[in-house]
Formats: C-alpha cells, structure tokens, sequence
C-alpha cells in the first residue's frame, strides 16, 4: 500500500494564455516525466493532445498527468482557462485535493482566474498562486497581489520575491530561508546558484518575511504569544503553521518566476509537498441520498474502507470509451465488479490505466486517493458514484450550468446522419454542459452549448475526428418567457362519456417568482376539497407545461403557483383528471398574467488599449449594453459590462477591428432580463414563422 499522505492531486487553472500549460510541461520536465520539452505555442506541448487544441493554442478539455517529486505522487490535472470550457474546471475541481492559481504578471487577475477562484472557493480546494511570466514587459509581481485581494477578496501570503523585473528578471528570494536563487541564460531549470540576497533588496526582504511570519503564527496561539515575546519560531513550526492556514483557506502562499524560461519551478514544487493536503487532511466528501440531500455520512479517504469512487470525466479516443475517475475510499481491482448508484446496474471493471495525457500505463489495482481512467464502461456518466455493491452509497453530484446558445446542424449527406448521431452520443457523454435535441416537426438537430466558441470547436471535433461534413445555421439564442402579473382563476376539467367519467376543479393563484427561483409549487386547501393524493398530479401537469411559454413558445421561468381550492368527485376524480385540469388552466391562464419575453444577458470583460476605451464603449454601447466597471491597467483598460447575448454574435471580430487587432474579450452567463419591445416583436415573429414553416 501507498502511503497517502505521500499523495498530491492538484489542479493547474487560470485564465486563458496566463501560462497553465506550460507551467504543466515545466512540472513534468523537472519531475523527469519528459525529457523534451513541448512548447504550446509550437501546438507540440503534453497535455494539450487534441489537433483543435495544437492549432489554436488553448486548452479545451481537462488533461491527466502522474508524476513523482521528492518522494511525493502528483497527480496533476490542466485545465481549460477560456469561458465556455468552464465545467471542465469545476468537475476538475471536485475531485482535487489542492490547487495552483496561476497568473500572468503583466495581465493579472483577468475575468477567466475570477471564475475559476469562484469554483474552487465552492469547492473548498486549497491553493497557492504561482505569478507567472514576470520577464514580460510590463510584469509586476506586487501588482498582482495587490489585485489578488481586491479582486478575488483573497489573501496571497508572500513567500518569494522576484530579483530584477522584466527583461532584467533572473531569479527569486525565498523569504524564509532567506536566500536568493538566481538563474543562468541556458533557460535549464537545474542551471541555478543559491546566493545571497542582492543588497538592495535586504530591506524587503525583511518586512515581507516578518509580514509572513505574523500571518503563519496566528495559527497557533502558543507560537504566536512566543513570538510577540521576541522569539522567532522554528522553520518546522512556521511551515507546519503556513500548512494549516493553507488548509483552512486563511491564506494562499504566493510564489513567482518563469514558467517558459524555468525560473522558480522547484519552489514551487516543493510549496506543493509542503503546503497543499494530502487526500486525508481534505475534508471528505459528503454522502448524498437519492434525491440529493445529504444523508449525514461522509466519504472518509482510507484505502481500509468500502470502495467509493466518482467518475468526473468521460473521453473517447482511439482506444475506446475512458471513465476518469477518482477513488474516495478502499481499493479497485482489475476484475471487480462495481456498482452505479445513479443506474443501479452493475459493471465489471475489465481494464485500469494510469494516465499520461493521451499515453496510459496499465494497472492491476488501485487506490483511495488514486486519480484513473476504467476503459469501456457502458452506463457511466458524469458525476455517477462507482460503489462496492454490498455497500451501495451516492457521492455529492456536479451540477452544470444550463446552455445559453444554439445552432441548427445537418448532415450534407445521407450517409453522414447514422456516423453523426454515434459521434455526437459520445460527445454529449465527455461533455455534460454540451446538450443535444431533435426538433420533432423539422427533424433538425440542435445543438446547444456555452458560447460560439464551445459550439464552433463541437462542429470542428464531428468534422475532423468524426468525419461527418456537416451543414450549420446561425446561432441561436436561449430565450425563456415568464410572468408579470398575478392572478387568480378556476379550472374544471369535466368529460362524460358513458361509465365512470373525469372531473377536477381547481382554484389556483400564479404568480411571479423571484427572478432565478424557477418553478415551485404550493397547496393551501382546507377542508379536503382536494384531496392531497391529487397534488402530486396537479404540480405535474402545471410542471410539464413549462416547457413551452404562451408567447413564443419558449420554455417559463419563474413562476409560482398556489392550489388554494376547488372540489372533486367521488367516483369520477382521479390522478389524471386533475392532470389534465392543470394543463387546462395553465393554458387558459398564462396568456392573461402578462406574459414577456426574457433574454440571456452576459457578463462580458473586454480588454482594450488606452487609445480605443471611447470606441469600444461606444460599441458595447450600442449593443445594449450596460458598463458596470472601467478598470486601467498598465497596458490597457478592462471594461466590465452586461450586454445582451443576442448582440454579441461575432463580436471578437469587430473587436480586432477597432482595436488593430489587439482587444480581447470573455464572457459568461449571468441572468435573464425582459427583453425591449421592440426584440420581443422580432422574437414572436420568428417564433411564429418557423412554427408555420415546420406546418409546411
């Protein structure tokens, strides 16, 4: 048996092109996993394997990796930084025990690192922050920290310094040793010399390591009386302090260098040994019942215990279906037979490999703390629990956020339908916040995704690894319809046709909800009126006539509705007749509660030189967008807005062209708001000429 607490699983994330990959490659390099590099700019990098992912120099899905360092398991996963690969990060996230938040030293916090330090905050992953690309003009490592807490509300404990800046940069001091390791030219990251710090740094050196030695010794009340005392604590004690603030998300130790030019790696490598948990000081996971609700159990990581396992991801690739999944408890072996909770079926694990990349390592057995992929799994998803069978239990689920835009897609050929339906199957598999559906009336497929960029790489991925040529229609936007009005109504539904007949009266309130509650639905009857074995049928009916708004057809949201009486028969009332009632009285009463059109609105973060702030304000503008925050930087100024997604279809081009090419922008989804009556308008015709259409 391993040793756990030799274990570290931990996650590289960041925004887009602050340097996560490369980063990997430096840690893989000096853990003697490669011996050449990759760069990612050369689309020749490890873990970044898929030809969409070489050609445009991003990461799109989450890459495994193993790796050992001063006698230590990393089991290191890279994930994407652009926005609408986002889950790939979250579902990452949950089943890491640590983190490294990298950031550019010249971009700084950017809108992608917002998110992700989001979703490892709800995660509860402990991390240390690496600043990464301090050579680049315009790199300021204190700068950065400085946005760390405004930005992120986080608290970054200083544990390096760097020496000189930019072009000039050569090497970092490290605060509690007190020594300065400085790098050649050669750009090998084992060609440095430990020095002493340079003269003119003594000062800061100083007031930084005594602020980091304050911060550490609060954790410990003992150490920190001794200490106001006068006497300064042992390196043991400091580290043992720092582990655990570490651990309880006090305090992020902060490191900097050059992940391209190797400088400053092996700190942080020995920060992660030193720092970050092992799976047995992680907090375990919480056992969940069927519905969802916490049962009061945990997962407690023991290679001892019942086997408990969460399957984060699915990939296809040339060998076959993959199940990377993480083991919570006991030990898998090759040949058992494991349990789904989520599909009650049993499955027999045939073959385990360890990953590297897109290389694998075959195992025989595995265990608690283990991060592997199971080949060929038949029914497993996304968030399912792998369990013993004698000892079946649910882990906590993912919850994924729901697609905002769509595009029409056929096959330009017959023959093409059959290998696209197998091809998309496996992709909605790998991707949970990737969905599909057939429109019944016109037969087109619909794809729904994150963003442009997630629906135009999905097109890409049939395309080339599938080989299905397909044709695509314009983007889509997630339209929904809600309710501004209360009222108040009756319903009966009343059919007599020889022998026993139907009958329900219902007496119902609806209103709007809060905005983002969605649907709920409550009872007030007195008196048994109705009956309570018909509520469960009423909530039904209302519920499944959700899904097609009065207006445009759109899905509702947002809505509350209160049974408050009505009557029923004694021979003639069942289940379905009140089911049937609340379709009625949903269609009868929508039309009248002032229906409107609501719309995706986007959190969008544009980056832009100083000479061209006016023009793209004036664009977002008039995009119907609201600026919420300018902030200037050394290279430019970030703009912060809500703008409605409808208007952004194309948006990065005409960026590049009021900004010479040097713009960027993100965005996310952020909520729905009415749309203006004038895009209602539009929105209802088009609703009404495809439903004339699909007619034809």
């Amino acid at each position: 048996m391993t040793d756990l607490a030799l274990y570290r699983n931990i996650g590289i994330f960041a925004h887009v092109d602050a340097g996560k990959t490369t980063t990997t490659e430096r840690i893989l390099k000096l853990t003697g996993k490669i011996h050449k590099l990759g760069e990612v700019h050369e689309g020749e990098s490890t873990t970044d394997f898929m030809e969409q992912e070489a050609e445009r120099g991003i990461t799109i899905q989450s890459a495994a990796v193993s790796c050992f360092w001063k006698d230590h398991r990393f089991n290191v996963i890279d994930t994407p930084g652009h926005v609408d690969f986002t889950v790939e990060v979250y579902r990452s996230l949950k089943v890491l025990d640590g983190g490294v938040g990298v950031f550019c030293g010249s971009g700084g916090v950017e809108p992608q690192s917002e998110t992700n330090w989001r979703y490892a905050n709800e995660s509860e992953v402990s991390r240390i922050i690496f600043v990464n690309k301090l050579d680049r003009i315009g790199a300021d490592f204190l700068r950065v920290t400085d946005q760390v807490k405004k930005v992120l509300g986080a608290n970054p404990l200083i544990m390096t310094l760097p020496i000189g800046r930019e072009d000039e940069f050569v090497g970092v001091v490290d605060l509690l040793s007190r020594q300065a390791y400085v790098w050649d030219d050669t750009g090998q990251p084992e060609n440095f010399e430990i020095k002493d710090i340079p003269a003119d740094m003594a000062d800061d050196v100083e007031m930084y390591r005594e602020q980091l030695i304050e911060t550490a010794v609060e954790m410990d009340d003992d150490l920190m009386m001794s200490y106001m005392e006068g006497e300064e604590p042992a390196m043991e004690d400091i580290k043992r302090c720092i582990r655990k603030g570490t651990r309880d998300l006090e305090f992020f130790p902060t490191y900097c260098g050059s992940a391209f030019k190797n400088k400053g790696m092996q700190l942080l490598l020995d920060a992660v040994v030193d720092y970050l948990p092992s799976p047995t000081e992680v907090d375990p996971q919480d056992l969940t019942d069927e519905e969802g609700e916490p049962t009061g159990e945990v997962a407690t990581v023991t290679a001892e215990g019942p086997l408990r396992a969460l399957a984060f991801k699915i990939m296809d690739d040339r060998f076959g279906a993959l199940t990377f999944v993480r083991i919570y408890s006991g030990t898998l072996n090759k040949g058992d037979t494991i349990l789904n909770s989520f599909t009650g079926k049993t499955e027999r694990v045939g073959r385990m490999v360890e990953m590297q990349a897109d290389e694998r390592n075959e195992l025989s057995s595995a265990q608690a703390g283990d991060i592997i992929a199971i080949v060929g799994m038949k029914n497993v998803q996304t968030g399912h629990t792998l369990c013993d069978p004698k000892h079946p239990c649910t882990l906590e689920a993912m919850v994924f956020p729901e697609p905002v835009i769509s595009i029409a897609v056929s096959p330009k050929d017959k023959g093409g339908a059959e290998k696209m339906g197998v091809a998309i199957g496996k992709m909605v598999a790998e991707d949970p916040s990737f969905r599909v559906e057939t429109d019944e009336d016109s037969g087109e497929t619909i794809l729904r995704g994150m963003g442009e960029l997630h629906l135009d790489i999905k097109v890409d991925i049939l395309k080339r690894t599938y080989g299905v040529e397909l044709e695509v229609g314009k983007p889509q936007v997630a339209y929904r319809e809600t309710i501004t009005a209360p009222i108040e109504d009756s319903y009966t539904h009343k059919k007599q046709s020889g022998g026993s007949g139907q009958f329900g009266k219902i007496d119902y309130r609806i209103k709007p909800a809060e905005p983002g509650e969605g649907f709920s639905f409550t009872s007030s009857v007195v008196g048994g009126n109705v009956p309570k074995e018909f509520f469960p049928a009423i909530e039904k009916g209302f519920k499944g006539m959700m899904d097609e708004g009065p207006l445009a057809g759109y899905p509702m949201l947002d809505v509350e509705i209160e049974l408050y009486d009505g009557s029923y028969h004694a021979v003639d009332s069942s289940a379905v007749a009140f089911e049937i009632a609340a379709k009625g009285a949903y269609r009868q009463s929508m039309p009248k509660a002032s229906p409107q059109i609501i719309e995706p609105i986007m959190k969008v973060d544009v980056f832009t030189p100083d000479d061209h702030v006016g023009d793209v304000i004036g664009d977002l503008n008039r995009r119907r967008g609201m600026i919420k925050d300018q902030e200037p930087g050394t290279t430019g100024v970030r703009i912060k807005a809500d703008v409605p997604l409808s208007e952004m279809f194309g948006y990065i081009g005409h960026l590049r062209t009021i900004t010479s090419g040097r713009g960027q922008f993100s965005m996310e989804f952020s909520h729905y708001m009415p749309c203006p009556n004038a895009v209602s308008v539009e929105v209802i015709a088009d609703a009404k000429k495809r439903a004339e259409e699909k007619k034809k």
